[in-house]
């Protein structure tokens, strides 16, 4: 079993935000190894967020946004359980980054469930007219059509899309993972896009 290090903990602390003890049981449970390790809390992570998900969010801030030449701003409600973690430096620095994504990628809707039934249908129609004349079975355009609105709706609603500052995590999970290093349930409540000139 390979030794495990005061400094091997450090890392993988600063790398996670877990605790000493967590950090520690991670590396042993991982042999040693730092990116199954990070893997291992990460995982634990996500179960600890999905059991505060129902927790109430009656705290947080306003975070705000103002882009340079102030022609355009956002700004988002967050939510969490205490004032405690609404004051701390992370939780701001989320809302502030929540506000700036808002002004960046321009989402329409928090979540799909608030998506109109009616703006959904609509979004199919158009998919299958496009196929119309493609020649292709039936279930095939059904499929071509799921994945076309499955990427619409990612693109219009704020907790699929890609987070600006690091496309590779969506908003969910970027909520997720503050939710598991700041141990409390995070929601995002509203947000409100303003632009000079633009409706």
């Amino acid at each position: 079993m390979a030794e495990i290090s005061a400094q091997m903990v450090k890392e993988l602390r600063e790398a996670t935000n877990a605790g000493v003890l967590d950090s520690k049981k991670a590396l042993i449970d991982a042999n040693g190894d730092f990116e199954k390790a990070v893997e291992i809390l990460r995982t634990k992570g996500l179960a600890t967020a999905a059991k505060k998900a129902s927790r109430d969010t009656n705290e947080g801030v306003i975070g705000t946004y103002i882009h340079a030449g102030s022609k355009m701003a956002g700004m988002v409600e967050l939510n969490c359980e205490t004032d405690f973690v609404a004051r701390t430096d992370r939780f701001q620095q989320l809302a502030r980054d929540l506000a700036m994504h808002v002004v960046a990628s321009r989402p329409l809707y928090v979540s799909r469930d608030q998506v109109p039934v009616d703006l959904i249908e609509r979004e199919k129609a158009i998919y299958r007219e496009q196929m119309v004349n493609s020649g292709k079975p039936e279930q095939v355009i059904d499929k071509i059509v799921e994945g076309k609105l499955d990427k619409w709706l990612s693109e219009i609603t704020l907790l699929d899309q890609p987070f600006v500052k690091d496309p590779d995590v969506t908003i969910q999970s970027l909520l997720t993972d503050s939710i598991a290093a700041l141990g409390e349930n995070i929601r995002l409540n509203r947000f409100a896009r303003l632009a000079i000139g633009e409706e």
